[in-house]
Order: structure tokens, then sequence, then C-alpha cells
């Protein structure tokens, strides 16, 4: 019997509590087993990873599969499996070995990375794993998951904990099928500048104590947006300060970007808007009147969401189907939002971000989709 398998594995903190997940279909698409596998409390995504692999293939030899077609997001594993790179990890090659010996027991095994977009059931399974083991269940399968031979999966009753609102994707209703990237948009915690309401652009104060309250409060929320697999910032000090305490609670690395950096205010730097207007107020309301107008000697928004788009463009293309943490300011927040909903410039005048607050908006391909915008209840 030829059969596909696909598998995922995530870790909350990296190392942290961990869990994998990993579905096998037969030839007609149908379920033949679910697994969702507490791997442990201090854990890493790649162990995970190769523990829904070595969970995966047991499920594909008890359903009496010949042939399997493994399917990962994992590249790092797709390309070890396949000898194309070394194993380091002991724990990793601990369980490369265990895969391997699986996999010996088969006619063949194929081993082909896809996006995350196109293994949402295998991530789904690996985060109801992750839940299982935040409420301190033993490392094992999950109970409700597992496999069914010779018979259908039983449907769940309606009362389950566990639903889901959502009944198809935007890709469904947009009839597209280009693989979804996410970002998530965090804006910067509190510095000098933002708690007396000055405008700051090119200037590069640091988070205030406060500030860096918030970007803690917003780093925990974040655990419970899903698997993050990327953190990319503004190279400015305020939006590299959340982002580290961001990426340390995620166990990721901090990757800077330029094309994230806030407007530039020009004259009008630091100043509060009184200010501004008491210095130059023809300039200032000329400014206000058009996003294609610049403070003197700064950027104009017109000219910032060229950059930001560019950006966003760039970023979408290394991270095709992923989840990505973007760490900026508000301006580049909006042009994000924006682009996602095909608006025009007055979205500048309309919305409004606060300190440390999280947005969320999909791409496939050139389609955008907001998900979420303003999220401060962390905060509350």
């Amino acid at each position: 019997m030829h059969v596909s398998m696909y598998c995922d594995g995530g870790s909350r903190g990296n190392p942290g509590v961990a869990g994998s997940g990993s579905v096998v279909y037969d030839a007609d698409g149908e379920t033949l087993a679910e697994i969702a596998y507490v791997v442990g409390k201090k854990s890493t995504n790649n162990v995970a990873e190769y523990y829904g692999l070595v969970r995966g293939l047991e499920a594909c030899r008890e359903v009496g599969a010949t042939v399997v077609d493994v399917f990962m997001d994992s590249k790092l594993v797709v390309e070890q499996m396949n000898g194309r790179w070394k194993i380091k990890h002991p724990d990793m090659q601990k369980l490369a070995r265990q895969a391997r010996e699986l996999a010996s027991t088969f006619e063949a095994v194929t081993y082909t990375w896809v996006p995350r977009a196109k293994n949402k059931k295998a991530d789904e399974l690996s985060n109801v794993a992750m839940d299982a083991a935040a409420r301190g269940d033993a490392p094992g399968i999950v109970k409700g998951t597992g496999v069914w031979v010779g018979e259908k999966k039983e449907a769940e009753p309606k009362d389950v904990e566990k639903q889901t609102h959502q009944t198809a994707s935007p890709a469904h209703w947009s009839g597209t099928d280009a693989p979804r990237t996410r970002f998530i948009l965090l804006r910067h915690g509190q510095t000098q500048h933002s708690a007396e309401q000055r405008f700051s652009g090119s200037s590069d104060p640091e988070l205030t104590d406060t500030g860096r309250d918030q970007a803690r409060r917003a780093a925990e929320a974040l655990r419970g947006y899903g698997r993050i697999d990327a953190v990319v910032a503004s190279p400015q000090a305020r939006a590299q300060g959340t982002a580290r305490i961001a990426a340390g609670a995620l166990g990721l690395d901090v990757v800077t970007e330029e094309g994230l950096r806030e407007l530039d205010f020009g004259d009008f730097e630091a100043l509060t808007r009184d200010e501004a207007l008491a210095k130059d107020a023809e300039a200032f309301e000329k400014w206000q009147a058009s996003p294609n107008n610049a403070p003197p000697g700064g950027e104009s928004l017109t000219a910032l969401h060229r950059r930001v788009t560019r950006t966003r463009a760039k970023l979408q293309e290394r991270y095709e189907g992923q989840t990505v943490l973007v760490v900026t300011h508000m301006t580049p927040v909006k042009s994000f939002v924006r682009q996602a909903l095909g608006a025009n410039a007055d979205l500048f005048k309309h919305l409004f971000l606060d300190l440390a607050s999280i947005s969320v908006v999909d791409f496939y391909g050139d389609y955008g989709v907001v998900r979420c915008v303003n999220d401060v209840a962390h905060h509350r």
C-alpha cells in the first residue's frame, strides 16, 4: 500500500514544551492515522520534528504501508534524511537512526520538503501535543489521536473543547494556491519620545523600563500565536530592544532589516506636534495635506510605503510559507496593513497602533489578508 505521511514538530521556547504531529493518508486521501505526541517539557523544534517523523513512520508500518512518501516543512530534517546534510546534535542523531531503521522496513521511502502552508494538519497536531505538554501530560501519544486500521476515524462530538470557526482558508475563497506567508507585526515598546508624544523617526531612543516591560508582556503573548519561524527587526534601538526580548522568549535570533526603519520626520524630528507647528506652521500643514509631501528634510508617507512594500516582498520571498515576527514602528506596521487591505493612503490617517501592540497579516502571493489589528490584550 502506497501512503503519504505529513509530519511536523514544535517547541515553545526552543527548548521548551514540545510536541509533534503526524498524519497518514492512503492513495485516495483518506486519513489512516493522526498522531499528536508529547515530546516533553524541554526540547527543541528540530528534535520535535524528528519525533514527528519517527511516530509517523511507526504509524505507516502499523497501517500496513509498503511505500511511504514523507512530506515535511523542515528543510533541515529533509536534507539530513536524504543524506545531503550532516547531523551533529546527539539527540537528533539517535532519532535519525530510529527513522532510518523504520524506513528500512518499507519497500521505498521518499522525503520531500513542502511549505508550511501545505503541512497544516501536522502543524495542528503538533500544537495539540504542545498544549498537552504545557498541561503537564507525560511524553506519549495524546488521547483521542492514533491509528485507524480498516475503519474510518470516528467523528468528534460537537461539544469537544477544541473547535474551529474557520470553514476554509482565505486562499480557498480567493481561488489562489499560493502558500501563506504570515507576518506578525509587533510595534516597539515605550521610549522617552513616545512618553512625551514626540515625532520619533530617524532618532534612536532606547526603551524605557516601561517599554521593556511592555515588550516582555508582548513576548509572552506571542507564545499563543503558534509556531514562529523567524524574527526580523528594524535596526533602530527601540525595535532591536523589543525584538531581542521577543526572540529570547521564542528561542530565535534577530535578523536586522534596514527597510523596516520608521519614517524620517526631518526638521520635525523629536518635536511635539505643537512644537513643530510653532517652528514652521506652513511646512507642517503642507506635509499633513498630502501623503506625497515630506516634512522639510524628511521622508513622505508615499516614499515609506514604497520602501516597506519592497521590504515585505523580499521577506515574503525569503520566508515563503512561514510565519515571521516583524518588530518595527507604527508607520511601517500601517504600511503592511495597507498592503494587505489593498487600501489607499487614507489608511495612514485612520489607523492607530498602541505601543507593543500586535497585528497579523497574511500574504498568498500578491493577495493579502488582515487577520488582527492592534491586539493589546496582553497589557490589560
